[in-house]
């Protein structure tokens, strides 16, 4: 009953968000995060995939944990929201393709776990969601928006020595030009790494 609540009022809200057409800026907080070349802060949120969710924090997921492999941190606004929905079915789509060139994508909200749970199982994602619902991390990649209370829609790709390759502080979720600039940073940072 309690994940039906929550993954309604996450629908409810993603639908205004939607609605509403909320933009975020790329430097609202004036914090930037890690530049390109910097080491990427690690962390540990919980997180919820179709197949379970993880809610303790000593079971979280944390980017430390993908050392030797490429990271994409998806950060954005909220679960159910129209551009976000956009946003995670494009990862979902180019998974294959992005895991062929040996990249994990994490996406991370403010949402809770459940809420990222019945997500993932509707839009059938295959990859983790983390639940940031203080912020904190947003907050130190530069992707939080105070005036709205939300993550932006922001894209880091970490290589495997946990070294940022590339940022988009102002992530596009239907500009074919910024999936194309991703997918070329996870090539490259694959073979800096290699």
């Amino acid at each position: 009953m309690f994940r039906k609540i929550i993954a309604t009022t996450a629908i409810v809200f993603g639908l205004l968000i939607g609605a509403r057409g909320l933009a975020f800026s790329a430097s609202e907080d004036g914090s930037t995060g890690p530049d390109i070349g910097q080491p990427a802060p690690d962390f540990k949120l919980p997180y919820a995939t179709q197949e379970e969710t993880k809610y303790n924090p000593q079971e979280g997921m944390s980017l430390s944990q993908y050392r030797g492999k490429t990271v994409v941190l998806a950060f954005y606004p909220a679960d159910w929201s129209s551009g976000c929905t956009t946003e995670v079915c494009t990862f979902r789509d180019t998974f294959k393709d992005l895991g062929e060139l040996g990249a994990v994508i994490l996406g991370i909200s403010g949402d809770y776990v459940f809420s990222h749970h019945e997500w993932a199982t509707h839009h059938n994602l295959k990859f983790p969601l983390l639940s940031d619902h203080d912020h904190a991390i947003a907050k130190m990649y530069g992707s939080f928006d105070p005036k709205w209370g939300f993550n932006k829609r922001t894209v880091y790709v970490v290589d495997g020595s946990g070294t940022v390759r590339y940022r988009n502080l102002d992530f596009k979720h239907g500009n074919k030009a910024d999936y194309d600039a991703l997918r070329a940073a996870i090539s490259k940072a694959k073979m800096k790494h290699e």
